[in-house]
């Protein structure tokens, strides 16, 4: 029980305590004016049973609003699950368009790779094959002077007719 509870019990208490202690002062009755006539009653018990009637009405005003809020609390707690579940729809419809983005990004980039491989490929196969003509050729010049310095060593020293 909260303190607020606390409170309005113990002035209840208080006020029944007060009623009891002074009933014969609340039954006596008392020339009460109405604005057009006059009436014997007594004014305690007139006034108690107003107050009554008050905490009554406001007891029964506090669990209309109570009601009203626990509805309206229910309402927003349906609408809230609502949301969250399309927000989750939504999350998944998204995750799910990314994956679908990330294969068809990696098959392009794959293929992107593939292509530039092949490309790389062919490039080294006709280096390596212009490195091997031009070695090849080097070595046919290389032959060709070889033997012109040896035609030339022959002329300048004829070989010995022995050997």
């Amino acid at each position: 029980m909260n303190l607020r509870n606390l409170a309005v019990v113990l002035a209840l208490a208080l006020l029944g305590a007060f009623t009891l202690l002074n009933w014969t002062a609340f039954n006596a009755p008392t020339t009460l004016s109405l604005g057009f006539t006059q009436v014997e009653a007594p004014l305690g018990l007139i006034m108690l049973t107003v107050s009554a009637a008050l905490c009554a009405l406001f007891l029964a005003y506090i669990v209309f609003q109570q009601a009203g809020l626990i509805l309206e609390t229910r309402r927003t707690a349906k609408e809230l699950k609502a949301q969250r579940e399309l927000a989750d729809r939504a999350e998944a419809s998204r995750f799910t368009e990314l994956r679908a983005y990330l294969a068809d990004e990696l098959a392009r980039v794959a293929a992107a790779q593939g292509s530039a491989t092949a490309a790389l490929n062919e490039r080294l196969d006709r280096l390596e094959q212009s490195v091997h003509e031009r070695v090849a050729e080097a070595s046919r010049s290389l032959s060709a002077y070889v033997g012109e310095v040896d035609d030339k060593l022959d002329h300048l020293f004829p070989p010995r007719p022995d050997a």
